[in-house]
């Protein structure tokens, strides 16, 4: 078997502050099903806005329903779970924590932007009021806001013994959750290069994508800030987790000159996936997932870690202080640690898995896949991570204003 090997403390010492799990990849996606696994990638705390702990304010006093009525409300982002072939409305993992448990899941795939999402539902949350949901995926940046504010409510660590004991140990110890009381990650990916191969070489630099002339018009970028913005200060020579003002400016002044010269044709979401398998894109910068989908149907597509390296995020389960059913939610979380569901579920989205012992089982599944450095990094991979540095509230309004500005938005 494949020796799992934690992240360097480099590594390690810079993945609280992550982009988004995407907008909408359903469609011409077809097969479905690819491992990931378990739980070498990811990372541990920073400051900034990852500080721990929520804030000072009035606990939302919600009455536990959970013996009552057994049901559990979760909002997640699309294409994140596992399918059933024949019916894509049908989650065979939660099918089966229902025979399990007695509770039912009311799955919902509508968070498709963390702001976004976080807009829709603070004003409720502030005043004590339910969103009616009682699990909601947020990127770690946005779930270390979350509890900060106070809107995340905290486990009961008897509730959550699984989760705790399988928890990959790359992940513990966050500084915006340090004792694991409030965030569960749900999947972990990274951001690389995806080149449509049928139509043009790959490419092996963010320069390359920016300036190589048979590319011109045919390369999209991001709408994440930290995605893009990330590769643009590698391609500099500069470290997204210790940067400065002058050289987030510069790096954006070499975005905006790919934009200004047609380089970059436009900034998307998950919807480059479409574009990128018919061959009207060439190049861009890419989800892991997604681009491992794209590649069962068509071996041309490929990811490619830059020379520069790759950016790496992660994603967590919350459940809000206003949620009834918060047992529930708690027995779910703790049901997709059991290492044989997280990589049920994993074989399916294709993204990298939190939970230890996850590699082992999907050895299982297929030990090509368990072996692939794209879903389980080996030490060589995990040493080309790298993520966007936690960012103040001002940093934050004065970063994503610029960057938004440059691309249009």
């Amino acid at each position: 078997m494949p020796r799992r090997i934690p992240l360097s403390p480099q590594a390690q010492a810079v993945l609280a502050a992550m982009p988004t799990r995407r907008n909408v990849l359903r469609g011409a996606l077809a097969g479905g099903a690819l491992a990931v696994g378990g739980g070498a990638l990811a990372a541990c705390g920073t400051t900034g806005n990852g500080s721990s702990g929520p804030s000072a304010k009035p606990a939302c006093t919600v009455p536990d329903v959970s013996a009552t009525e057994r049901t559990v409300l979760f909002s997640n982002w699309p294409a994140y779970i596992d399918e059933d072939e024949k019916n894509a409305d049908v989650h065979p993992t939660l099918t089966t924590f229902k025979a399990k448990t007695g509770i039912d899941v009311k799955y919902t795939a509508d968070i498709n932007d963390n702001n976004e999402f976080y807009g829709k539902i603070r004003t409720q949350l502030a005043a004590c009021q339910s969103i009616e949901r009682d699990i909601v995926v947020f990127t770690d940046w946005m779930a270390a806001k979350f509890i900060r504010n106070g809107f995340a409510q905290k486990f009961n660590p008897d509730k959550v013994a699984t989760f705790l004991k399988n928890l990959s140990p790359s992940l513990k110890g966050r500084q915006f959750d340090p004792n694991m009381e409030y965030a569960a990650p749900w999947q972990s990916g990274l951001t690389g290069i995806a080149v449509n191969t049928g139509v043009t070489k790959e490419v092996h630099t963010v320069d390359e994508l920016l300036t190589r002339a048979d590319l011109k018009g045919k390369v999209t970028a991001l709408t994440e800030m930290r995605d893009t913005m990330g590769f643009m200060l590698l391609s500099m020579g500069k470290d997204p987790a210790n940067f400065t003002s002058a050289d987030y400016d510069a790096a954006l002044d070499k975005l905006k000159g790919a934009v200004a010269s047609g380089q970059i044709r436009k900034f998307t979401g998950n919807d480059y996936v479409q574009d990128l398998a018919k061959g009207d894109i060439a190049a861009c910068i890419a989800w892991s997932g997604d681009v491992i989908q794209l590649g069962f149907d068509n071996d041309k597509i490929k990811l490619i870690t830059p020379d520069e390296g790759m950016m790496i995020w992660s994603d967590n389960m919350l459940i809000p202080t206003t949620a009834a059913h918060a047992a529930n939610a708690q027995a779910l979380i703790d049901y997709y640690y059991d290492p044989k569901v997280a990589a049920e579920l994993a074989a399916w989205v294709n993204y990298v898995c939190p939970v230890a012992g996850a590699q082992e089982e999907m050895q299982k599944i297929d030990p090509d896949l368990a072996a692939n450095p794209l879903i389980f990094p080996n030490a060589e991979m995990q040493s080309k991570l790298h993520i966007f540095m936690p960012l103040t509230e001002a940093q934050e309004k004065e970063y994503e204003g610029k960057f938004q500005s440059a691309i249009g938005a």
